[in-house]
């Protein structure tokens, strides 16, 4: 129960988080946005390796640490780009389509074997996909398309997570991922840069602590309970979304979204049934 608290209270400070994003980016670019979300994460990363006695320069694999940094600083820049153009809860429910493509890449990286079942279930979740994008029709936003790379990226990301995960040291792969961020971030600012006042600043400081928060509430989530059991709850995050994209601007999900979201949503968590039984028969 522990870790199910700690999920739901994770999914509500991203949920926040993205809502900040998605109103700083009606003035500041992505870029700009991710400098100073890093900053903060950055000094968050420092504590908890201070707090943990972690050495950031002693990883087994740089190359795989900076990499998975690179996917995850992409991962944020789309996503924050995407929420500039298509309400909060239409970004979260295409954006849950992370799960099944963590099941398609870890056929080339990792060399796992994909059955027919988590097959079904990924094409399952492109269909969810399919209909809340709507391609070929006067809905159709082609925004949308950044969710899907942001996903992708953060797919990526995690398997990458996956391939470490035996010799990781989670304080110091945080530092990592937070520094490579940031200097991805700021090589790029001086191509988009928008003076802001100092409402944004905090705005995004804010932005930081809410998303490292979230992260840190995760961390703590998975110490408490398996991945199998927190998995579905991931999905109250929609919930959170939706609510705060109505308090906010208004908005709510038309029904075609609804129906695509919970074609996402049934993969997913079939697709996290699906592992959990392969994992036990691999460790019976």
């Amino acid at each position: 129960m522990r870790g199910i608290a700690l999920i739901i209270g994770a999914t509500a400070l991203f949920s926040i988080s993205d809502a900040i994003s998605k109103i700083l980016g009606q003035r500041l670019p992505a870029i700009e946005i991710s400098v100073l979300r890093y900053v903060v994460f950055v000094v968050m990363a420092g504590l908890l390796c201070v707090q943990t006695g972690a050495h950031p320069l002693r990883v087994h694999s740089w190359k795989q640490q900076v990499l998975r940094g690179v996917g995850l600083v992409v991962s944020a820049l789309c996503f924050i780009e995407a929420l500039r153009h298509l309400p909060l809860a239409d970004a979260a429910s295409v954006g849950f389509i992370s799960p099944m493509l963590i099941t398609a890449l870890s056929v080339p990286m990792l060399g796992e074997v994909v059955g027919i079942r988590r097959w079904s279930a990924l094409f399952v979740g492109l269909i969810g996909v399919l209909i809340v994008m709507r391609p070929g029709t006067g809905a159709f936003r082609p925004e949308a398309l950044w969710v899907i790379a942001s996903s992708s990226s953060w797919a990526f990301a995690s398997v990458l997570t996956r391939q470490m995960s035996a010799t990781m040291d989670t304080a110091s792969t945080l530092m990592w991922s937070s520094v490579t961020g940031l200097l991805i971030a700021l090589v790029l600012l001086p191509f988009a840069y928008v003076e802001p006042n100092w409402g944004e600043v905090w705005l995004c400081v804010a932005l930081g602590v809410f998303a490292s928060s979230g992260q840190y509430l995760m961390v703590l989530a998975y110490r408490w309970a398996g991945a199998t059991t927190l998995a579905p709850f991931s999905y109250i995050q929609l919930a959170w979304s939706t609510s705060l994209g109505y308090f906010i601007w208004g908005t709510l999900p038309d029904h075609w979204t609804w129906i695509g979201t919970a074609f996402i949503v049934a993969s997913g968590i079939y697709t996290v049934h699906r592992e959990r039984v392969r994992a036990r028969s691999a460790n019976p």
